[in-house]
């Protein structure tokens, strides 16, 4: 089992006391989630991202992409054949399976395509405006009035 000391992150920040938690749930999800189907996660460029996954033998239609409280969740359920097949060999799997990838909170799905047996999902990180840095004058005269003096 492996432990974590976030004593020095106490000390030195203010409101990452939930970063804690967040590791602790993604490294339990880990363990247990299966490694099928493989995937590759990619970072194209600064904020944008790709995660490709591993799908043959599945169909558009039996593939899910849903979004929800920040947890991306890929999914497939193979439909029932009507034909029944006489495997000699069967190294191809299509079982159903569902993965799920934590969002950090300005991450958002942008497109999903599927090439080649390969099921690709493009993120993108949009930092509002509002959380962008930004300079503050000190001594700002535009803001006259705004503290009177005693």
């Amino acid at each position: 089992m492996t432990t974590f000391d976030f004593s020095p992150l106490y000390r030195s920040t203010i409101g990452f006391d939930h970063l804690a938690n967040l590791l602790n749930n993604v490294t339990t999800a880990e363990r247990s989630q299966s490694a099928y189907p493989p995937y590759n996660i990619e970072l194209l460029e600064t904020d944008n991202y790709r995660i490709s996954m591993a799908v043959a033998g599945f169909d558009e239609s039996e593939i899910t992409i849903e979004t929800e409280d920040n947890i991306l969740t890929i999914s497939a359920d193979k439909k029932d054949k009507d034909v029944e097949r006489n495997y000699l060999h069967q190294g191809i799997a299509e079982r159903n399976f569902k993965r799920q990838f934590r969002l950090e909170d300005h991450v958002k799905v942008v497109k999903a395509t599927m090439n080649n047996g390969l099921l690709h999902v493009d993120l993108v990180r949009e930092i509002p405006e509002a959380m962008k840095p930004r300079r503050i004058a000190i001594n700002d005269q535009s803001r006259k009035g705004f503290l009177k003096s005693a």
